[in-house]
């Protein structure tokens, strides 16, 4: 995958362009909207990080510059604003998501998998994995016909999971999106919702879904 990151503050874009690239990304990096603009046009990326506040031009007139020459790469909205307005103007020209500063970088690397995801998932309103069944809108979850009652938290994660099926996910990503909170090695929590989570949607079946990854956490798939 090749990402483009629109970033003046230097310290920033490297620190980026370093995280993404050691989890396996090509990462390219423009430090004004001019530059930016340049190379979108030039290369084919599959996603843009770009940051609202530029020296040259604001991010929102960088995102339209792209889409009237035609192109529609996904947008990850990277900024310091912490206000509704601007989150909702960037999501209501297009954007695909918005991550306000500071933020940890596992979060980042989440929200870049889910984007670059989406056009699978948003094809349907259910995930299926063998014969496991979520269905997003009723918030109902189905393995073999039989229907599994599961607790909000529990589908929330359950659904992590299974939207990055077959991506080993850390217990640090787990714990900051599911229960929004950064995991500390002392504490147990995500461990014990994924026995309470296995309990229901695999020790009732033959095939087994969840699966841990020995030294990084966990990863929903089909063997």
């Amino acid at each position: 995958m090749h990402i483009l990151i629109i970033e003046d503050e230097k310290k920033t874009a490297g620190f980026l362009k370093k995280g993404l690239t050691e989890n396996g990304f090509v990462v390219d990096v423009a430090h004004t909207a001019e530059d930016g603009l340049f190379q979108v046009h030039a290369s084919d990326y599959d996603l843009v990080i770009l940051d609202v506040m530029l020296p040259d031009k604001n991010g929102w007139v960088v995102f339209e510059e792209m889409r009237k020459g035609g192109r529609h790469t996904p947008v990850l909205f990277l900024t310091a604003r912490d206000c509704v307005e601007d989150r909702v103007k960037g999501l209501e020209l297009g954007a695909d998501d918005y991550l306000v500063k500071p933020f940890a970088f596992s979060e980042l690397l989440a929200r870049v998998r889910v984007v670059l995801r989406r056009p699978q998932a948003q094809q349907s309103t259910e995930i299926k994995i063998a014969d496991l069944q979520i269905d997003l809108l009723k918030r109902k979850v189905k393995r073999g016909g039989q229907q599994i009652g599961l607790t909000q938290k529990e589908f929330v994660l359950l659904t992590l999971l299974a939207q990055r099926s077959g991506d080993a996910l850390s217990r640090t990503v787990i714990a900051e999106r599911v229960w929004d909170m950064n995991f500390d090695s002392d504490t147990n929590v995500v461990d014990v919702a994924i026995r309470r989570l296995r309990s229901k949607v695999d020790d009732p079946f033959a095939q087994k879904l969840i699966h841990t990854v020995r030294g990084v956490g966990y990863v929903l798939e089909a063997r």
